[in-house]
């Protein structure tokens, strides 16, 4: 990488006056924030203010995050906010260029204001020039997405064309239909039937009961019984439970009870009598919701706990006026969400040029490149030493 940085030919402090240029995200006003966020183009539930900001405080590895701002001609409102770190600090590659700052949750499209969305772009383009930046890695934006549109329009203007480096299908779901079409067409009758009978079995245990927590005073406990499900399970074998590192533990004890406050946030749970068997958090912005974890308690695999809960936030989000559609955040063929919520769209890291015939967004793309071959290949030794 240091021989990359040599042969971008650029003055040594380049990279450098990007970190410097850039606004940190606590100078923005959240109530500014705010308003911009329920006047945007495309949702992002991980981008409201009380989350990226408790993300950037304290969780583990997306600390610091600083942000591209846009007002507008009086410099008294916000229209137009990019979270974003430098590629060094992302990466450790000593390049000038912006990266998304990653919210915890898998998406990072901008929130673009929908009165001038190609004006805003064109403008948080010039941000990124202003802060010293040849390019930006924008990761896990919605490739169909208003933002992205925007900003492919904004970029056409000067004769420039974003790259796709990588993009997968994401499950969704349209919350405007009946969710029990929806689930018999998705399902199928001999599924579903099985799943009820799972059901009745756990039944055994106690009557089950779906339950969402929404106000202030429910969600501190509900957020508890969820990361204590999601510690019992996998994810505390591997260590990756939120509850188990202090920084993550802290930036969600502060962001869902904040987004309660302005009903931007529920958790929902599943119980056989007294036990939680299985507990998620949701998200909600503009008309969308986002499903950004599951935890349930192992010792009731048998029945499908986490296929049961997302049965029921199914009926409860197709239930709900306020919601049209809801994203998974899931990886790509995940095995829980994809045969329940059918619908799908295009998820992807997208490289930015900032400026024509610019060899430096070569050498950033080339860069990338070669991080994620040595990052493959890394997982695929992590996996043989584990066999």
């Amino acid at each position: 990488m240091v021989d990359i940085a040599q042969q971008a030919a650029l003055p040594p402090a380049s990279a450098k006056d990007a970190v410097a240029a850039r606004v940190p995200l606590t100078t923005i006003d959240p109530g500014q924030w705010r308003a911009l966020a329920q006047r945007a183009i495309e949702p992002n539930g991980y981008y409201l203010p009380a989350w990226e900001l408790a993300v950037s405080a304290s969780a583990r590895g997306r600390t610091s995050a600083s942000a591209l701002p846009v007002f507008d001609g009086t410099s008294t409102r916000l229209i137009g906010l990019m979270p974003v770190i430098s590629l060094w600090q992302a990466l450790k590659i000593p390049l000038p260029a912006l990266v998304s700052a990653h919210p915890y949750g898998t998406l990072c499209s901008p929130l673009i204001d929908c009165d001038a969305p190609i004006e805003v772009a064109a403008r948080l383009l010039q941000q990124a020039r202003q802060a010293g930046a040849h390019a930006l890695v924008l990761n896990d934006v919605a490739l169909d997405g208003a933002a992205m549109n925007a900003l492919v329009q904004a970029l056409s203007r000067d004769g420039l064309k974003p790259r796709v480096l990588s993009s997968y299908k994401r499950a969704s779901l349209d919350a405007t239909q009946d969710a029990e079409t929806l689930l018999r067409e998705a399902l199928g009758a001999r599924k579903l039937k099985e799943l009820r009978r799972q059901r009745h079995r756990l039944e055994e245990h106690g009557p089950v009961r779906f339950e969402v927590a929404r106000r202030p005073d429910e969600i501190g406990p509900a957020l508890e019984t969820f990361l204590q499900l999601e510690a019992s399970g996998w994810k505390g074998k591997r260590g990756t439970a939120l509850v188990q590192h202090a920084g993550d533990a802290a930036f969600i004890r502060r962001a869902v009870p904040a987004l309660a406050e302005t009903a931007q946030c529920e958790i929902i749970t599943l119980r056989a009598g007294t036990t939680a068997v299985a507990a998620g958090i949701v998200l909600h912005h503009q008309d969308r919701a986002f499903f950004f974890k599951l935890g349930i308690d192992e010792r009731f695999a048998r029945y499908s706990p986490g296929v049961q809960l997302t049965l029921d936030l199914t009926r409860h989000l197709c239930a709900d006026p306020t919601i049209a559609s809801a994203d998974s955040t899931a990886s790509a063929d995940h095995p829980m969400i994809n045969p329940i919520w059918r619908g799908r769209f295009a998820i992807g890291d997208v490289l930015v040029p900032l400026r024509r015939h610019d060899p430096v967004v070569a050498l950033v793309h080339g860069a990338l490149a070669a991080h994620g071959i040595a990052y493959a290949a890394a997982r695929r030794a992590v996996r043989l030493l584990r066999k």
